[in-house]
């Protein structure tokens, strides 16, 4: 690991849940039974600790589509090729993808990431990084993602992104992703750090049909055959550069930077979410900051879910990827802070609480 590295690992803190007293009393003096608002108080008491007592704030937010290829594409994992990474990323720089929609319609700052799309730099645009690391991994189903070297590049563009929105008076991140075939990097991930079975939550991510399916889950598992002396270290990073991918990493790293600038991140669905542990792996202290906003429809993510230990936010059936997820996340976070913020206390409206 870099120095460079190391030392942003070691400056993220834990929030401080010492204040979470503070913010449950205050939520339960609003004019309301108490806990009525659900996890809306959750999200509310979650801002509050985590800007260590100030008043919740949310915007302005930004999301981050962070986009890479894919090496093992080539085993037959998707329904649609490598080229789709690019035509995808030119939908998104016109306005025409889903979550161009969901930001505009929730007044969210879109920006698009290139971090390892295969092919040459793209037009410049306002909206577009240009921060390619390499065009695409290697195929994990016979060697490693990326280098250690270029796995640590991708994870400190994320603490930049993150360092670059703290610095301009962002208040909240949103992670987002684009690239296909990569639910087979994120199904090894998860299959390495938690423990679980390649045919147990491999899904059909862009639309494999059930034979589609199984061979992609005989992929995952030669993918951590080859890189089982990776997965036998336990080392993060290791795990990571061996079967992640440019565009996970630097989502990884997008959720750090955010800890540690002490910024609410919501984490989008089964990539970021595998992104998300990958961070967790490498820095437990982030995991305050972190707001998971749905339930993928992807096959096994309930089963990650209950083996991560968390409860997602929507349960909508969304798979599709983009940051869509942390679009509505964003919006709730919002109206979190603003049950915090503006409603009537019952001392100050006269109401009685019994």
């Amino acid at each position: 690991m870099s120095t460079a590295l190391a030392a942003r690992l070691a400056a993220i803190t834990p929030v401080d849940d010492r204040l979470a007293p503070t913010a449950q009393a205050h939520l339960d003096d609003l004019t309301k039974p108490r806990g009525s608002l659900g996890r809306l108080e959750e999200l509310a008491l979650r801002l509050y600790v985590i800007g260590r007592g100030a008043p919740p704030a949310v915007d302005p937010a930004r999301i981050f589509t962070v986009a890479g290829d894919h090496g093992v594409v080539a085993e037959g994992v998707s329904i649609a090729s490598s080229e789709v990474t690019r035509q995808m990323i030119a939908n998104f720089l016109a306005g025409g993808a889903g979550i161009n929609v969901l930001a505009r319609r929730n007044d969210i700052e879109l920006l698009v990431v290139d971090a390892g799309v295969a092919g040459g730099p793209f037009p410049e645009h306002p909206s577009l990084i240009q921060a390619k690391i390499a065009p695409g991994t290697a195929n994990i189903a016979r060697c490693p993602a990326m280098s250690r070297e270029d796995c640590v590049k991708a994870l400190n563009l994320g603490f930049s992104l993150a360092e670059r929105s703290a610095a301009e008076g962002i208040r909240c991140l949103g992670t987002g992703d684009m690239g296909i075939g990569n639910t087979t990097p994120s199904t090894a991930l998860y299959c390495a750090f938690l423990g679980l079975d390649p045919v147990e939550i491999t899904g059909p991510g862009a639309g494999l049909d059930a034979a589609g399916v199984a061979r992609k889950a005989k992929v995952v598992a030669r993918a951590l055959a080859a890189n089982q002396a990776a997965v036998a270290s336990g080392d993060p990073l290791t795990i990571l550069a061996a079967l992640g991918g440019y565009e996970i990493a630097t989502l990884a790293g997008l959720v750090l930077g955010a800890a540690a600038r002490g910024l609410p991140v919501a984490v989008d669905g089964f990539i970021s979410t595998a992104a998300t542990l990958c961070a967790l792996r490498l820095c437990p202290a982030a995991a305050g900051y972190v707001v998971y906003s749905h339930a993928s429809a992807e096959t096994g993510f309930a089963r990650i879910a209950q083996a991560m230990g968390i409860q997602p936010l929507l349960p909508l059936g969304l798979r599709l990827g983009e940051g869509t997820g942390s679009a509505l996340a964003i919006h709730l976070l919002r109206c979190a802070a603003a049950i915090f913020n503006e409603m009537a206390t019952f001392s100050a409206a006269g109401v009685n609480k019994d």
